[in-house]
């Protein structure tokens, strides 16, 4: 027996571009250079860092990249391989001083403000054939389990949310968690907080620690 039927977990990265009143994205550093930080600092056997891709802080804008990027991954991926895919959005929560790992996303788009292509839709349905905007999608992942291995042994400062907000992160997280269920891939969001509340270093180290923790949750 042993391990022999544990199943290896690829986890995908995602990350935004700056947006009104966010000039300098963390997201956008952490996600280009985080093949080069697990490359010098390893990681476990059978976790697999696979695509990094940083997308536009666009609702509908951003889609047409989302969809390709997981379209792609998933077309290369036989479906009897022993392998776990798992996608990880990674967004700025400019007031937050903490990271926070996101349970779930709403199918509602409210921008507090237009996003990166001029769009700011109210109360609209993110996926209409889904319903109305009261209705949320959960990640497949045990949140709880993640928390408690990043707060293991670790330093950083963690905790679970149960909204992801309205804007262009929840919106990419509820699309995510929607094509996951479909494709049998499990979707992850984590809200980061700004370079100048947790310096780019100790959030590399998170980020790097958080793929050992979805791989140890799948």
């Amino acid at each position: 027996m042993g391990s022999e039927g544990l199943k290896a977990v690829t986890v995908h990265v995602t990350g935004f571009k700056k947006f009104q009143g966010v000039p300098i994205n963390p997201t956008e550093a952490i996600v280009s250079n985080l093949k080069d930080y697990v490359e010098r600092k390893g990681l476990p056997a059978g976790v697999t860092l696979g695509s990094c891709t940083v997308l536009d802080v666009a609702g509908d804008g951003a889609l047409p990249q989302l969809y390709q990027t997981m379209e792609s991954v998933v077309s290369k991926t036989d479906s009897k391989s022993n392998e776990n895919v798992v996608w990880l959005h990674l967004g700025v929560n400019s007031g937050a001083v903490r990271f926070a790992v996101e349970r779930l996303a709403a199918n509602e788009a409210t921008f507090r403000c237009p996003d990166e292509l001029g769009w700011q839709p109210q109360q609209v349905p993110i996926v209409l054939e889904d319903g109305g905007i009261s209705r949320t999608r959960e990640t497949s992942l045990s949140v709880d389990a993640i928390l408690k291995f990043l707060k293991k042994g670790r330093e950083y400062d963690v905790t679970i949310s149960n909204d992801a907000g309205r804007f262009v992160c929840n919106y990419v997280y509820y699309h995510s968690l929607r094509f996951a269920e479909q494709k049998g891939n499990k979707s992850l969001f984590v809200h980061v907080p700004l370079f100048s509340r947790i310096d780019e270093e100790t959030q590399m180290g998170f980020t790097a620690s958080l793929l050992e923790a979805i791989a140890s949750a799948c």
